[in-house]
């Protein structure tokens, strides 16, 4: 049966907060909050490189809701720290500061703040040592999906690939069919999130429209500095549309160097969400008008006070509005802030798994409320749309949303494919 909770009140974040703010990496743990009997939540994510906005607004989003928490006096008395550190967005450097994190530093909790690469490498350490883990930021579809991976204590409240895959089909296939658009191709990084993605959206595009035909898939490398060959590639062969899942600082280079040479002007883009979140929209020069690209965040939707609230006490900490990363984030501290509430502030890893396992919170950003499926531990019922983006803010606008109940009939169809259900 699902459980249901009104989450926690969100009350305004004090000024002077100096210790949250910013962007920048730090070399040492990051504390918020230190207090006595407090519970230790740790976060191996990624804090430097061109992609360090992933580990940031992760940060950001972790100790707002922590400290939010906090303000209202902990859970019994008890307090959250949050103790983060910086895995460099190299896997075996992931695995090695969330054992620390555990072992040395006495984290109760994990929340896995990795890019898919990764975010594998912390499902093994902390399915290993049995402790509590919610991955925030991997959309690889096999992480929860495949039962293999399955982990009793390990979680997701990330979006899926899967979910993604049938919105952006549907939405893609309308736009083909309108625009007469059917020499595509696909330009994603060489990973297991950009090749996973970017097949799924394929599989599901031609469900939808399956005249369209893929002329040539690109694969540059992840976290590439310099996309060149790949666009003039692309320009060589013309399709009339581009699909990527290139994201973070990739895909503010990416475009910027697509409009050197005006790639956009006849050929449609499609991102998987990479341009979704405002702060990198707002790095890009000139942003092309009239792109596509699947919800990340956006303040305006879902359109609910609460959404906007959300946003407000981010950008407070942040200095800037919030990313996909961030609502994910959030939404692990909420499902972990009411697990402990419902044990009474027990960290046991166990207890408070078995809390979360089909659980309800409602969210700012998540309408009626989003469940952690019992099933695979992944959520369900988040914003799945696509939208266009503008010149200025709020970047993104009309979007067109999808219906979760045509999404979870073709998932099911997709992981008996896949050998998963």
């Amino acid at each position: 049966m699902t459980k249901m909770t009104n989450g926690i009140s969100r009350r305004r974040v004090l000024k002077g907060a100096g210790a949250l703010a910013g962007m920048a990496a730090f070399s040492t743990p990051h504390i918020a909050g230190a207090q006595a009997k407090v519970i230790k939540i740790g976060l191996p994510t990624i804090l430097s490189g061109r992609v360090a906005i992933l580990g940031t607004s992760s940060r950001n989003a972790v100790q707002l809701a922590f400290k939010q928490i906090n303000e209202a006096g902990g859970i019994n008395g008890r307090k959250f720290e949050v103790v983060d550190r910086d895995s460099k967005g190299r896997p075996d450097e992931a695995a090695k500061v969330t054992r620390d994190l555990i072992n040395n530093d006495g984290c109760d909790i994990i929340i896995d703040g990795e890019a898919s690469s990764g975010s594998f490498a912390v499902h093994e350490v902390v399915r290993d040592l049995g402790i509590l883990c919610i991955h925030t930021c991997s959309e690889t579809s096999s992480l929860t999906a495949d039962p293999k991976q399955f982990g009793k204590n390990v979680f997701r409240s990330a979006r899926q690939g899967i979910h993604d895959a049938v919105a952006g089909g549907s939405y893609a296939a309308k736009i083909a069919k309108e625009k007469g658009l059917k020499k595509w191709a696909t330009c994603s990084p060489d990973y297991a999130y950009g090749r996973d993605n970017t097949a799924e959206f394929l599989q599901y595009f031609k469900v939808f429209e399956p005249s369209i035909e893929v002329v040539d898939q690109l694969w540059p490398k992840l976290f590439a500095p310099d996309y060149t060959e790949s666009i003039t590639k692309l320009m060589q062969i013309k399709p009339q549309a581009v699909y990527s899942a290139l994201w973070g600082g990739d895909v503010v280079a990416f475009i910027e160097q697509s409009n050197l040479y005006r790639l956009f002007a006849n050929t449609a883009f499609f991102s998987a969400g990479g341009i979704g979140d405002p702060p990198v929209l707002a790095a890009i020069k000139n942003l092309p008008a009239g792109l596509n690209t699947a919800y990340r965040y956006n303040k305006l939707f879902p359109e609910a006070p609460e959404n906007a609230t959300f946003n407000d006490e981010y950008v407070k900490i942040a200095q800037q509005e919030p990313t996909n990363w961030a609502w994910q984030n959030y939404a692990a501290s909420q499902f972990i802030i009411e697990a402990v509430r419902r044990t009474n502030g027990n960290t046991d890893s166990s207890a408070l798994a078995k809390e979360i396992a089909g659980m309800t919170v409602k969210l700012p950003f998540g309408g009626s409320g989003i469940t952690m499926r019992e099933s695979d531990h992944t959520i369900i019922n988040y914003p799945v749309a696509w939208g266009k983006t503008v010149s200025k803010a709020p970047w993104v606008t009309d979007y067109v949303d999808t219906e979760w109940s045509k999404i979870l009939e073709i998932e099911k169809q997709w992981k008996k494919e896949k050998g998963f259900a």
